[in-house]
């Protein structure tokens, strides 16, 4: 009964399909294996040799089989002794012993090998053999030096460096990149960007996305990011406000597997170093050689005018470029405490917003009380103000309220001053699109105040 349900079991499944053999299987795994490998018996004579052995040296394995060491063929006769004295004396050390050879190649050649050698033990335990797995030592100080490039980069590297896998998320982190991401290296591992950045997240995993698809590009590349100030999903900055804007030059690299028969892309190997001070340094230094240049030509410019009052508008429209939407001048009209200001010019012309009368009319402004403008002229001094974060409707009801266009949400009040007395204010504001003014605005702003002032002077003594 138990032949026949044997029997019924190899019909259903057929013939049994042919295995390969202990010898098969070893003469596979050794020809497959990336170091060329040989072994020894007990006497001395090779056993094994595979196939990267003879690539290395140019002997095939039915000429090196058999035969009684190295002596004569794959080592100098001189050298032999020594040699096969120190590969054998493996046998009956407890690990592995490393050694450097000058072996000699089936056309006579000398080759520098690094091996490792280890004993080969039979059923009872006692050593029958030795083994010797070797390559050429210029490819292993190659992979030597790879590992320690890598290892120093990890570790001590003055820039960060950060590996992303496929799916745009950290994979390996130096102690640099983790400073300048503001979380341990272990926290970043695995967490998509979005968590870490707060700005410039975009722009990064595009520029992944595009390495990963087409390689490298040709040149760094200059990315302005905001870095989450726990290092992912806490808030944007310690403080309650934006978070801080750096500039990161860039390097990227394709990782590809060095293994695999067509390039399988491992991540990418992202560079960066933190260049914000130098660009802001190259930026304020471009912002004053423009400011010098509109200051220069709005003399120019000013200095064909007949009238006064059409040279104070020149060079409040040359003001303008590249440093606020809208600017008016108010004259001051009568004596404290009765001080009232007279809306006098308004660049550009036409603009949006509350129409204020003045000019020949002589109406003051209504201004609230607290408003920068008449602070300006009681202080003798440059005021800034601002909506904050208020919402866009607040924004508009703030500017609404100073009698400014509605698109305000930034302002700077300069005060007018001829010969020692004070002419009025002359007010610069910015829409949201625009970062509120700086103290190099201030000094510009003032530098444009004096200019004015001189003109408005001109215009009062005529």
């Amino acid at each position: 009964m138990s032949a026949s349900r044997q029997s019924g079991t190899t019909d259903e499944l057929g013939p049994e399909e042919p295995r390969p053999g202990g010898a098969e299987l070893l003469a596979a795994l050794l020809d497959g294996m990336d170091a060329a490998l040989c072994a020894f018996d007990a006497d001395g004579v090779v056993t094994h040799w595979n196939r990267e052995a003879e690539r290395i040296l140019g002997w095939r394995a039915d000429e090196a089989v058999g035969r009684r060491g190295f002596a004569g063929w794959a080592v100098r006769t001189a050298d032999a002794t020594e040699v096969e004295g120190r590969l054998l004396s493996a046998m009956h050390a407890s690990g592995r012993r490393v050694d450097e050879f000058a072996l000699l190649t089936r056309d006579g050649g000398r080759v520098l090998v690094r091996t490792q050698s280890a004993p080969v033990r039979g059923g009872d335990g006692k050593p029958s053999g030795v083994y010797c797995a070797f390559s050429e030592v210029h490819t292993q100080i190659d992979l030597e030096r790879s590992i320690a490039l890598s290892e120093a980069l990890f570790d001590n590297a003055s820039w960060g460096v950060v590996l992303v896998d496929a799916d745009l998320r950290p994979a390996v982190v130096n102690e640099h990149a983790a400073r300048a991401l503001r979380a341990s290296r272990t926290a970043l591992l695995g967490r998509p960007l979005g968590e870490v950045l707060a700005q410039g997240v975009e722009e990064l995993e595009s520029a992944l996305t595009h390495v990963l698809a087409e390689g490298a590009p040709p040149a760094p590349a200059e990315m302005w990011v905001a870095v989450r100030g726990d290092g992912g999903g806490g808030g944007d900055s310690g403080d309650g406000g934006e978070p801080e804007r750096r500039c990161w030059r860039s390097g990227f690299l394709r990782l590809g597997s060095p293994l695999a028969e067509e390039p399988v892309p491992l991540g990418v190997g992202w560079l960066f170093l933190d260049v914000t001070e130098a660009k802001q340094t190259e930026q304020e230094a471009a912002q004053l050689r423009f400011r010098s240049q509109q200051l220069h030509r709005a003399a120019r410019a000013a200095a064909e005018c007949e009238n006064p009052m059409e040279a104070v508008t020149v060079q409040l429209d040359f003001a303008l470029a590249g440093f606020a939407d809208h600017a008016l001048i108010d004259v001051v009209a009568g004596e404290e405490p009765e001080l009232r200001l007279v809306r006098t010019v308004a660049s550009p012309a036409g603009a949006p917003g509350p129409r204020v009368p003045g000019g020949k009319s002589r109406l003051p402004v209504r201004y609230p009380e607290g408003h920068p403008a008449p602070q300006c002229v009681e202080r003798v001094g440059t005021v800034r103000a601002g909506a904050g974060l208020a919402t866009p409707e607040r924004a508009r009801e703030w500017a609404a309220a100073r009698q400014w266009p509605e698109s305000t949400v930034h302002a700077l009040c300069a005060v007018l001053r001829s010969r020692g007395r004070t002419l009025g204010v002359v007010t610069f504001l910015r829409g949201a699109a625009r970062p509120q003014f700086e103290r190099a605005d201030v000094m510009y702003a003032e530098s444009v105040a004096a200019r004015v002032a001189a003109s408005l002077d001109l215009a009062g003594a005529q």
